[in-house]
């Protein structure tokens, strides 16, 4: 296993997460990195539904040649 930390959560969260983990079969670990890869996935989604910046704009419709 990969060096380790600990960070604090409350024991309604942990249990949450552990429970979650068994119904997955993965460990804490993996659970949560699955989880914040989930939630960065969709901070990039909804970048991506957002209408487009006059400078986005401008560079998408830019010659490029």
């Amino acid at each position: 296993m990969a060096e380790t930390t600990t960070i604090r959560i409350s024991r309604d969260t942990h249990a949450r997460v552990t429970r979650l983990a068994a119904e997955r079969h993965e460990t804490i670990d993996e659970t949560v990195s699955n989880a914040i890869r989930a939630l960065r996935q969709d901070a990039m989604a909804r970048d991506l539904a957002a209408e487009p910046t006059g400078d986005e704009t401008a560079w998408l419709d830019a010659d490029a040649g």
